[in-house]
């Protein structure tokens, strides 16, 4: 199911000995599972504070609690670690785990929302704000709702047409265009505040 190499076995089992607590194993758990934005983390989990449901695995010298409800995305999963001069961090690497890049069979609006997730957030959540697909009009518009700090933002005409429209439209060139459907005068936080 989940394959830890041998220096990542090394790593967490000395890792674990020095724990204060006489047994702790590991959790890993999923978060955000088949979006573009899943990813799995590892946490200490001293013993008896497993979930009943948990899936046990048996490593040399620990055991690691998988969630059930995510043990087939986690299925072929690999956990390596990584030198880095004097230090080195874990890996894991989840084949599964993340919706693929849709296909030229996938549907406009499937392309269009893996944009909108993988190109598109990301730099608007640096500004603490989102945007969602809506619907495709017949004409091949993306009607498009802003959210979060770009919900009654000043600035966003312009990340609307040379932000979002630009990569859209490079990408998907059967796409004519982006509107936005967002009611900007309920924006409660409209800019970002770190």
């Amino acid at each position: 199911m989940i394959e830890i190499k041998s220096d990542a076995l090394e790593y967490l089992q000395d890792l674990l000995s020095k724990q204060e607590e006489s047994e702790v194993h590991l959790r890993i758990m999923v978060q955000d599972a088949n979006t573009v934005r899943a990813k799995a983390t590892l946490a200490f989990c001293p013993a008896g504070s497993e979930e009943v449901e948990d899936i046990c695995l048996e490593f040399d010298g620990f055991k690691m609690f998988v969630e059930s409800e995510h043990a087939a995305l986690l299925d072929g999963s690999t956990i390596g670690f990584e030198q880095e001069g004097l230090s080195g961090q874990l890996t894991i690497k989840t084949p599964n785990l993340k919706v693929p890049e849709p296909d030229e069979n996938a549907s406009l609006e499937e392309r269009v929302e893996y944009l909108l997730d993988t190109e598109v957030n990301p730099s608007l959540a640096a500004h603490g704000g989102f945007v969602s697909l809506v619907e495709i009009t017949p004409e091949k518009k993306a009607v498009l709702q802003f959210g979060g700090g770009c919900q009654g933002c000043g600035a966003v005409d312009i990340t609307l047409k040379q932000g979002i429209e630009t990569t859209l439209l490079g990408k998907l060139p059967e796409l004519t265009g982006v509107l936005d459907d967002t009611n900007h005068s309920l924006g409660e936080n409209p800019y970002y505040s770190p």
